[in-house]
């Protein structure tokens, strides 16, 4: 079958080792299914992958992509959690919970297969494409938000990095349900489409807010934590679920944390029961990924370019047929 697959790592040009062309289909394992992919999401995480960041060369080649929304066995219309072993459902008893593509071929493919319990019925509202975006970006957002901040309607929120598909999602889904939600970003353009989405105001990174919030939204890393601690009011909470430019800030800002007793909370991914919240919450509401482009599975490499450039906002979707 034909895919999208990493042949090599390369720490400094990720892109060096990507490779489009055959691959085995997935075959058959008890207490997995195999999904027809109808369309599949680029996540930062196949950039990493291809850096070798979870991903060891001994496990390469390796089909790239997490998220997929596609047609099972029984020919039902599915989405697909992309957390591994999170229950022990389908692995060996001493498997570590793994994200797919660190240790099972992936989704940027015709066919892919996952344990059955990863399997989740698509809303007949949502489209592929935009099923496809939600297991990863969107879910990650959502347990940022809801579950590990702890906001609720009309608390403010600040989220850095406007653009990105976490950060992206994040404005959508505060919005929807009724927070504040200030955003930043480097890029005017990206800065007045946080406005189009529901931002209240869209600021340059470093800027002051006019407002202390409840919490802050980090995926940036080093280059805005300083700006996201300064942000919060006594006893916000700051959320992290990643460091796009970097784990080492210049300034801890170890002092304002303690003193103002803010909470710093990592996060990573969500749970099967937060993504079939999430997808019933878009079906509910209307609310709906920002798919920046949608490309057949064969011209993936453009895809990746984007997202590896950084222009992109919103999710990069690939195509079957």
């Amino acid at each position: 079958m034909f895919a999208v697959y990493a042949a090599r790592i390369d720490r400094d040009q990720p892109l060096s080792g990507l490779e489009l062309g055959e691959r085995p289909a997935p075959e058959a394992r008890q207490g997995w299914s195999t999904v027809h992919v109808r369309a599949a999401s680029l996540n930062h995480h196949d950039l990493w992958s291809l850096r070798g960041v979870g991903l060891p060369e001994g496990r390469l080649p390796m089909i790239l992509g997490c998220d997929a929304a596609g047609v099972d066995e029984d020919g039902n219309e599915v989405v697909l959690h992309s957390v591994i072993g999170q229950t022990g459902h389908g692995v060996g008893p001493d498997e570590p919970r793994s994200i797919l593509t660190e240790r099972y071929q992936g989704t940027f493919a015709e066919q892919v297969s996952v344990p059955t319990w990863n399997i989740l019925p698509k809303p007949k509202e949502l489209s592929f494409e935009e099923a496809a975006c939600l297991p990863t970006a969107w879910l990650t957002a959502y347990r940022m938000l809801f579950t590990n901040a702890g906001v609720r309607p009309g608390d403010s929120v600040l989220v850095q990095g406007a653009g990105g598909g976490v950060a992206t999602a994040a404005i959508v889904l505060g919005r929807a349900a009724g927070l504040r939600v200030f955003a930043t970003s480097r890029d005017e353009a990206k800065r007045k489409r946080a406005l189009e989405l529901g931002a209240v105001e869209a600021v340059e990174p470093g800027a002051r807010l006019p407002q202390r919030v409840d919490a802050v939204i980090e995926t940036v890393g080093a280059a805005t934590w300083s700006h996201s601690v300064k942000s919060l009011r006594p006893g916000g909470t700051l959320v992290i679920s990643g460091a796009t430019s970097g784990d080492a800030p210049s300034h801890a800002e170890l002092t304002r944390i303690f003193f103002l007793e803010l909470k710093v909370v990592g996060s990573t991914m969500g749970t099967k029961d937060e993504l079939e919240d999430l997808l019933s919450f878009c079906a509910a509401t209307g609310v709906r990924p920002v798919i920046d482009e949608v490309l057949p599975l064969d011209r993936a490499r453009e895809g990746f370019e984007r997202l590896a450039s950084g222009d992109q906002f919103g999710k990069i979707v690939l195509t079957n047929g």
